[in-house]
């Protein structure tokens, strides 16, 4: 197939972006890409455009992008305006986010590396047959008494809500 025809068939486009024919139809009903012209026959012809914004939509979903903002931004941008301003904006909070989950995931690193430490102390000092209490000791500070360690379940539920919320816009 080549990717210099004037139109493409969904199967045709579909697999020249790498994407299922189910994909494109679900990016026409969230905005981000034309509904195409309908042959005599039914068939879905898609301009030759079509394929340069899927693969736009690919690769700005691939650097964090939803489908909702693709589809204000294209929104704008189709009808004329220039949405620079505000891609740049999501951009700079996706960045910051990116960011937000790399501290969280070296203070995960940070506390797995302590619990391996201490779990190692522990199982070095128990009785051959003797419980550990590993996961137990979770609960626990570093003195043995319940409190100052930071939970590891705390990050993935700070993780679980900014997914969840990012999922809602």
């Amino acid at each position: 197939m080549s990717s210099e025809k004037s139109f493409y068939r969904s199967g045709e486009l579909a697999e020249l972006a790498g994407i299922s024919t189910d994909t494109l139809r679900h990016y026409e009903r969230k905005g981000v890409l034309a509904h195409p012209l309908r042959k005599a026959n039914a068939y879905r012809q898609y301009s030759a455009s079509a394929l340069q914004r899927v693969r736009l939509i690919r690769r700005a979903l691939a650097v964090g992008f939803t489908l909702d903002e693709l589809a204000a931004v294209f929104n704008v941008r189709d009808h004329g305006g220039a949405p620079c301003a505000e891609v740049r904006k999501l951009a700079a909070a996706k960045l910051s986010e990116v960011e937000t989950r790399l501290r969280e995931t070296v203070d995960l690193r940070d506390e797995l590396r302590a619990v391996l430490k201490d779990w190692d102390k522990r199982l070095a000092q128990r009785a051959p047959g003797q419980r550990a209490h590993l996961l137990e000791s979770l609960n626990a500070g570093n003195n043995g008494k319940p409190g100052n360690r930071r939970r590891v379940s705390q990050i993935q539920l700070t993780k679980r809500k900014r997914e969840k919320k990012s999922n809602e816009s």
